[in-house]
């Protein structure tokens, strides 16, 4: 393989590290994932138990630190909305 091919390679599907993901948009980006309720010990385990089978969102950061919890999209969107976070689309 030559220099150019590799090149090519890299900033085609560049790779993004770790520590460059927990500074992506310096506090200012969010994302919401769709999560099942037996999930939510693990993401939050502050919350109190929620009966399974019941599906809920989670609002996180670009880290994937989680933020918040709630039963609807819309109300995620609202809260990033509400702490000035730009909502981002993740798949």
């Amino acid at each position: 393989m030559t220099n150019d091919k590799m090149t090519e390679t890299s900033t085609t599907n560049p790779m993004i590290t770790q520590d460059a993901l927990a500074h992506l948009g310096d506090g200012r980006l969010a994302y919401v994932k769709a999560i099942r309720s037996e999930d939510v010990a693990n993401l939050f385990p502050q919350a109190p138990k929620i009966a399974p089978g019941i599906q809920l969102f989670s609002l996180h950061s670009a880290d994937g630190t989680p933020i918040m919890l709630t039963d609807t999209r819309e109300a995620a969107l609202a809260n990033a909305w509400s702490q000035e976070l730009e909502t981002v689309s993740v798949h």
